[in-house]
């Protein structure tokens, strides 16, 4: 076991009221795992964080602690905040291996069909599987994970932990079927045909989102999500710009950077990052560049061209200069967020979505279709993993809720 582990553990202060707890969007009961940790009892800590959160070991990796659990951890007042991440990964990775995940004896007789086979599919899935529902995942792609698979790089999530967990899936008796698009040749009315009780509808934000000016289609210009789906298909050249500074730019930046590119810059429209200050760290460590104040006008063969940003008193965005730039790039990627790819599944079934193209849904995340649920990037856009395991979280108890008639 890591010495450091040890150390952060034995610096938890035991809060009652323990804010780093309150600030992880599903709660992880962070000081009783630090106890059993400390007592030795790492399989009982593993239970308690799986069943917590079913993807605890990833969202260990690649969560934003810095603003959740660390960043709320009260001895960061005055000190470094205590490092849970790195004790939760230790635990869950353990735990992945050796739990027990057999189809309980007795199974409950209601079949459920979950659409995407992402974070909050994967969760949904694994949450009433554990109870004795029938579950059967359907995943339009070749494999599992959806954004975790396709928009994380193997440096921060090792895709190996996805194929532990497809292991893991097929042991609790979820069936899955790749390669399967609900919206073409199934719809979800032939779902509930063919005797599913309820469905779940998963299937996140994996559509890149345009930015709506002149050259987004030229040859040298591509969406970060399809570039981290498959960067060894790209040849960029050796210097990229890049278009955002959130998470998925940083990602975009260091990929880049480890496949050959000698120089990224990033560009902001205003002053603030968007990205978690850990990944712009990691990305300024790598070589990646980061410059404020410009705003893209449009894109040339030659590479993105910019208004500088005009600030008002309170440093908010008032306008543009006059003078245009030209910077010079070989490629240019375009990492300005995700929309939902759901308006096949939508658009087949009957289904309403606000003028944002998200999925409508209740309290209980019931979809305006009943029966039919939805949570994740596709009710909310495109947010955290740890954010789709709470929006899943909640809508599987209401499914519950609903296969019992309490609905």
């Amino acid at each position: 076991m890591p010495l450091h582990i040890v150390t952060e553990a034995n610096r938890c202060l035991q809060c009652k009221n323990a804010k780093c707890q309150q600030g992880c969007p599903v709660h992880t009961p962070i000081p009783e795992i630090i106890k059993l940790f400390k007592e030795n009892k790492l399989m009982e800590a593993g239970e308690i964080l799986f069943r917590n959160n079913p993807l605890s070991v990833i969202c260990s990796e690649v969560c934003n602690h810095a603003k959740q659990c660390a960043g709320n951890c009260i001895r960061g007042i005055k000190d470094s905040p205590v490092h849970f991440s790195s004790i939760e990964n230790y635990i869950s990775d353990m735990y992945l291996d050796r739990m027990h995940a057999s189809v309980p004896l007795k199974r409950i007789d209601k079949h459920v069909a979950v659409i995407g086979a992402g974070p909050a599919g994967i969760t949904v899935a694994v949450l009433l599987a554990m109870e004795g529902y029938h579950v059967t995942i359907f995943e339009w792609h070749s494999k599992i994970g959806g954004v975790m698979q396709y928009g994380i790089p193997e440096f921060r999530l090792p895709k190996s932990i996805l194929d532990r967990y497809e292991a893991r899936l097929e042991e609790f008796g979820i069936q899955i079927r790749l390669n399967a698009t609900i919206g073409s040749t199934l719809i979800i009315d032939n779902l509930i045909r063919d005797g599913y009780d309820c469905v779940f509808i998963g299937t996140g934000a994996e559509r890149p989102r345009s930015l709506g000016i002149k050259g987004e289609s030229l040859g040298n210009v591509h969406f970060a999500m399809n570039y981290l789906a498959n960067p060894k298909a790209h040849h960029l050249g050796n210097r990229v710009a890049v278009i955002g500074v959130g998470n998925a730019a940083m990602d975009v930046a260091r990929t880049a950077l480890r496949n050959g590119t000698k120089e990224v810059t990033m560009y902001a429209m205003g002053k603030e990052i968007a990205a978690s200050s850990s990944e712009v760290a990691y990305a300024k460590l790598d070589g990646a560049e980061i410059e404020t104040g410009m705003q893209v006008q449009e894109i040339t063969e030659q590479g993105p061209v910019f208004k500088r940003t005009k600030y008002g008193e309170n440093d908010e965005i008032i306008g543009t200069e006059d003078e245009l730039i030209q910077t010079y790039a070989d490629s240019t990627i375009i990492a300005i967020s995700q929309i939902p790819r759901a308006k096949l599944v939508r658009t087949t079934s009957g289904l309403l979505a606000g003028d944002n193209g998200l999925l409508i849904v209740d309290e209980n995340y019931m979809t305006t279709k009943r029966g039919v649920f939805a949570a994740g990037d596709v009710v909310t856009g495109a947010k955290t993993v740890v954010h789709a395991v709470d929006g899943a979280k909640k809508a599987a108890e209401a499914m519950k809720k609903y296969m019992n008639g309490e609905l």
